[in-house]
C-alpha cells in the first residue's frame, strides 16, 4: 500500500510511504479489536472503592428490641444495613479489574485497528520533524497544515521526543505516543492517526512478529 509523504506544511513531499498490507491491509478481527479494548479500559480502572460493612461500622450491638410480640420484622442490630447509619450490605471492596490477554490477540487487534483505519483513508503519513522548544503553537500550526484542529488526532513518533511531547500535551484533542505505546483503543478512538516516517519501520516490526 503506498501512501503520499507529507512535510510539516501539509504538502506533498514527492516521496510515498510504503505501507505493509500485513499491517495496513488485512481482513480486521473484530472480537480481537473488542477484547483488546476491554482490556485497556479495564486496565484504566484503580479498583480502589470501599464501603463498609455491618462488622465495620462503630456501633452497639445490644439487641435494640425483643425478638418477638412488636408487630414487626426482628432485629438485633443498629449496625444492620437496614437502619439508617448501619453498614452497607455486600458493598463494593477493593480488586483488580485488569485482564491478561495473550501476546498474539492484542497483535492481532491492533493490525485490525490500523486496517480498519486505512480502509476509512484516516492514516497520513508525515515526515519527521523536531522542535527546538516546547511550543504549543508550533505543534497547533502543525495541526492547522493537516486540518486536524477540530479533530480527534494520534500522532506515532518513531522515538521518544520531549519538546514534541510537551507542545501537545496541552491540546485535549491531540496525543503523541511513541510505536511501542500504540494501542487498539488510541488507535479507534482518533479521527486521524499521524505516523511520522521514523515510526512505520518499528509498527511494522513490532507488529508483524
Amino acid at each position: 500500500m503506498k501512501v503520499a509523504v507529507l512535510d510539516i506544511n501539509g504538502k506533498e513531499t514527492g516521496r510515498k510511504a510504503d505501507l505493509s498490507n500485513d499491517v495496513f491491509a488485512i481482513e480486521p478481527n473484530n472480537h480481537a479489536v473488542y477484547l483488546d479494548v476491554k482490556q485497556y479500559l479495564a486496565n484504566q480502572r484503580q479498583g480502589t472503592h470501599k464501603s463498609k460493612e455491618r462488622a465495620e461500622i462503630t456501633g452497639s450491638t445490644r439487641k435494640i428490641k425483643k425478638q418477638k410480640g412488636t408487630g414487626t420484622a426482628r432485629a438485633g442490630s443498629i449496625k444492620s444495613g437496614v437502619f439508617r447509619g448501619g453498614g452497607r450490605m455486600f458493598g463494593p471492596r477493593p480488586r483488580n479489574y485488569s485482564i491478561k490477554l495473550n501476546k498474539n490477540l492484542k497483535r492481532l487487534a491492533r493490525r485490525s485497528a490500523l486496517s480498519i483505519k486505512a480502509n476509512e483513508k484516516s492514516i497520513v503519513v508525515l515526515e519527521d520533524f523536531n522542535f527546538e522548544s516546547p511550543k504549543t503553537k508550533d505543534f497547533t500550526n502543525i495541526l492547522k497544515a493537516l486540518d486536524l484542529q477540530n479533530k480527534k488526532s494520534l500522532f506515532v513518533l518513531g522515538g521518544a521526543n520531549n519538546n514534541v511531547y510537551l507542545s501537545s500535551r496541552n491540546l485535549k484533542s491531540s496525543e503523541v505516543v511513541i510505536a511501542s505505546e500504540l494501542s487498539t483503543y488510541k488507535i479507534l478512538n482518533a479521527n486521524q492517526v499521524v505516523l511520522l516516517e521514523g515510526a512505520l519501520e518499528g509498527i511494522e516490526t513490532n507488529l508483524s512478529k
